[in-house]
Protein backbone atom coordinates (compact mmCIF):
# COMPACT_ATOMS: atom_id res chain seq x y z
CA UNK A 1 0.00 0.00 0.00
CA UNK A 2 1.12 3.52 -0.76
CA UNK A 3 1.17 5.42 2.53
CA UNK A 4 2.04 8.67 0.77
CA UNK A 5 -1.15 8.74 -1.33
CA UNK A 6 -3.46 5.94 -0.17
CA UNK A 7 -6.04 6.31 -2.98
CA UNK A 8 -6.53 4.49 -6.26
CA UNK A 9 -7.28 6.24 -9.57
CA UNK A 10 -10.97 6.39 -8.63
CA UNK A 11 -10.04 8.28 -5.45
CA UNK A 12 -11.13 5.42 -3.21
CA UNK A 13 -8.96 4.54 -0.24
CA UNK A 14 -6.91 1.44 -1.03
CA UNK A 15 -7.28 0.37 2.62
CA UNK A 16 -11.03 0.65 3.20
CA UNK A 17 -12.52 1.43 -0.24
CA UNK A 18 -14.30 4.56 0.96
CA UNK A 19 -14.34 7.55 -1.40
CA UNK A 20 -11.95 10.43 -0.76
CA UNK A 21 -14.43 12.94 0.69
CA UNK A 22 -16.01 10.49 3.15
CA UNK A 23 -12.64 8.89 3.83
CA UNK A 24 -11.31 11.98 5.55
CA UNK A 25 -13.66 11.57 8.47
CA UNK A 26 -14.37 7.84 8.59
CA UNK A 27 -11.28 5.74 7.73
CA UNK A 28 -9.00 4.46 10.43
CA UNK A 29 -6.04 4.30 8.06
CA UNK A 30 -4.66 7.37 9.78
CA UNK A 31 -1.67 8.27 7.60
CA UNK A 32 -0.99 9.98 4.32
CA UNK A 33 -2.71 13.17 3.21
CA UNK A 34 -6.07 12.19 4.72
CA UNK A 35 -4.63 12.39 8.23
CA UNK A 36 -3.26 15.87 7.55
CA UNK A 37 -6.23 17.32 5.66
CA UNK A 38 -9.29 18.93 7.14
CA UNK A 39 -12.57 17.46 5.91
CA UNK A 40 -13.92 21.00 5.94
CA UNK A 41 -11.61 22.01 3.09
CA UNK A 42 -13.90 22.02 0.03
CA UNK A 43 -10.92 22.10 -2.34
CA UNK A 44 -9.98 18.57 -1.24
CA UNK A 45 -13.30 17.10 -2.33
CA UNK A 46 -13.56 19.14 -5.54
CA UNK A 47 -9.91 18.82 -6.53
CA UNK A 48 -9.85 15.07 -5.95
CA UNK A 49 -12.13 14.51 -8.93
CA UNK A 50 -10.30 16.68 -11.48
CA UNK A 51 -7.89 15.53 -14.17
CA UNK A 52 -4.53 14.77 -12.59
CA UNK A 53 -1.22 16.02 -13.86
CA UNK A 54 0.39 14.64 -10.71
CA UNK A 55 0.19 11.13 -12.21
CA UNK A 56 2.44 12.06 -15.14
CA UNK A 57 6.18 11.99 -14.38
CA UNK A 58 7.63 15.50 -14.51
CA UNK A 59 10.82 14.24 -16.15
CA UNK A 60 8.82 12.87 -19.08
CA UNK A 61 6.86 16.12 -19.45
CA UNK A 62 10.07 18.13 -19.44
CA UNK A 63 11.73 15.79 -21.94
CA UNK A 64 8.70 16.00 -24.27
CA UNK A 65 8.85 19.77 -23.79
CA UNK A 66 12.37 19.70 -25.23
CA UNK A 67 11.18 17.76 -28.27
CA UNK A 68 8.28 20.18 -28.71
CA UNK A 69 10.75 23.09 -28.39
CA UNK A 70 12.85 21.56 -31.14
CA UNK A 71 9.76 21.37 -33.36
CA UNK A 72 8.78 24.94 -32.49
CA UNK A 73 12.31 26.13 -33.33
CA UNK A 74 12.15 24.41 -36.73
CA UNK A 75 8.53 24.93 -37.80
CA UNK A 76 7.03 27.58 -35.50
CA UNK A 77 5.28 27.11 -32.17
CA UNK A 78 1.87 25.46 -32.51
CA UNK A 79 2.11 25.50 -36.31
CA UNK A 80 0.17 22.23 -36.39
CA UNK A 81 -2.86 23.95 -34.85
CA UNK A 82 -3.04 26.33 -37.79
CA UNK A 83 -1.77 24.20 -40.67
CA UNK A 84 -3.27 20.94 -39.44
CA UNK A 85 -1.63 17.53 -39.70
CA UNK A 86 -2.06 14.34 -41.70
CA UNK A 87 -2.38 11.09 -39.77
CA UNK A 88 0.11 9.28 -42.00
CA UNK A 89 2.89 11.82 -41.44
CA UNK A 90 2.74 11.58 -37.65
CA UNK A 91 2.18 7.81 -37.67
CA UNK A 92 5.31 7.44 -39.80
CA UNK A 93 7.29 9.80 -37.55
CA UNK A 94 6.25 8.07 -34.32
CA UNK A 95 6.76 4.56 -35.69
CA UNK A 96 10.11 5.51 -37.20
CA UNK A 97 11.39 6.74 -33.85
CA UNK A 98 10.05 3.67 -32.02
CA UNK A 99 11.69 1.36 -34.58
CA UNK A 100 15.00 3.20 -34.34
CA UNK A 101 14.88 2.88 -30.55
CA UNK A 102 13.84 -0.79 -30.75
CA UNK A 103 16.77 -1.53 -33.05
CA UNK A 104 19.20 -0.10 -30.50
CA UNK A 105 19.63 3.54 -31.49
CA UNK A 106 18.62 5.28 -28.27
CA UNK A 107 19.34 8.85 -29.36
CA UNK A 108 18.07 10.60 -32.49
CA UNK A 109 21.26 11.84 -34.20
CA UNK A 110 19.51 14.91 -35.63
CA UNK A 111 18.24 16.29 -32.32
CA UNK A 112 20.28 14.55 -29.64
CA UNK A 113 17.01 13.59 -27.94
CA UNK A 114 15.70 10.13 -27.14
CA UNK A 115 13.86 8.41 -29.98
CA UNK A 116 11.17 7.49 -27.43
CA UNK A 117 10.73 11.17 -26.57
CA UNK A 118 10.52 12.10 -30.24
CA UNK A 119 7.85 9.41 -30.76
CA UNK A 120 5.84 10.76 -27.82
CA UNK A 121 6.10 14.30 -29.20
CA UNK A 122 4.80 13.05 -32.56
CA UNK A 123 1.84 11.45 -30.80
CA UNK A 124 1.25 14.63 -28.78
CA UNK A 125 0.89 16.62 -32.00
CA UNK A 126 -1.33 13.93 -33.51
CA UNK A 127 -3.60 13.82 -30.46
CA UNK A 128 -3.77 17.62 -30.19
CA UNK A 129 -4.81 17.79 -33.86
CA UNK A 130 -7.59 15.31 -33.06
CA UNK A 131 -8.77 17.45 -30.14
CA UNK A 132 -8.59 20.68 -32.15
CA UNK A 133 -10.31 19.34 -35.27
CA UNK A 134 -7.14 19.89 -37.30
CA UNK A 135 -6.46 16.27 -38.31
CA UNK A 136 -6.65 15.13 -41.90
CA UNK A 137 -7.38 11.46 -41.36
CA UNK A 138 -5.67 9.71 -44.25
CA UNK A 139 -5.48 6.30 -42.61
CA UNK A 140 -6.23 3.40 -44.93
CA UNK A 141 -9.71 1.83 -45.02
CA UNK A 142 -10.50 -0.10 -41.84
CA UNK A 143 -8.91 -3.53 -41.67
CA UNK A 144 -11.02 -6.67 -41.40
CA UNK A 145 -8.49 -8.29 -39.08
CA UNK A 146 -7.00 -6.74 -35.98
CA UNK A 147 -4.09 -7.44 -33.67
CA UNK A 148 -6.35 -9.37 -31.30
CA UNK A 149 -7.19 -11.80 -34.13
CA UNK A 150 -3.57 -12.95 -34.16
CA UNK A 151 -3.33 -13.61 -30.40
CA UNK A 152 -4.85 -17.10 -30.58
CA UNK A 153 -2.38 -18.02 -33.33
CA UNK A 154 0.51 -16.67 -31.25
CA UNK A 155 -0.66 -18.67 -28.23
CA UNK A 156 -0.83 -21.84 -30.38
CA UNK A 157 2.73 -21.31 -31.62
CA UNK A 158 3.99 -20.79 -28.07
CA UNK A 159 2.10 -23.86 -26.81
CA UNK A 160 3.44 -25.95 -29.71
CA UNK A 161 7.00 -25.19 -28.62
CA UNK A 162 6.43 -25.22 -24.84
CA UNK A 163 8.87 -28.12 -24.42
CA UNK A 164 11.73 -26.06 -25.84
CA UNK A 165 13.88 -23.56 -23.97
CA UNK A 166 15.67 -21.47 -26.59
CA UNK A 167 17.95 -18.67 -25.57
CA UNK A 168 16.37 -15.30 -26.26
CA UNK A 169 18.97 -12.69 -27.14
CA UNK A 170 18.87 -9.07 -26.02
CA UNK A 171 20.66 -5.87 -26.89
CA UNK A 172 23.51 -6.74 -24.51
CA UNK A 173 24.36 -9.80 -26.65
CA UNK A 174 25.17 -7.59 -29.62
CA UNK A 175 27.42 -5.09 -27.86
CA UNK A 176 30.37 -6.05 -30.06
CA UNK A 177 28.52 -4.95 -33.22
CA UNK A 178 29.63 -1.62 -34.68
CA UNK A 179 27.19 1.30 -34.50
Amino acid sequence: MNSVYPYNLHNDCVECGIGYGAHLSSCSFGSGPAANTKDTNPKDVIGAKKAKLSVVPSSVLLDVGLAMLEGASKYGRHNYRVAGVRSSVYYDAAMGHVMDWWEGQDIDPDSGLSHVTKAIASLVVLRDAMFQGKLTDDRPPRARVHKSDFNAKAAAIIDQHADKAPRHYTITDGEELPE
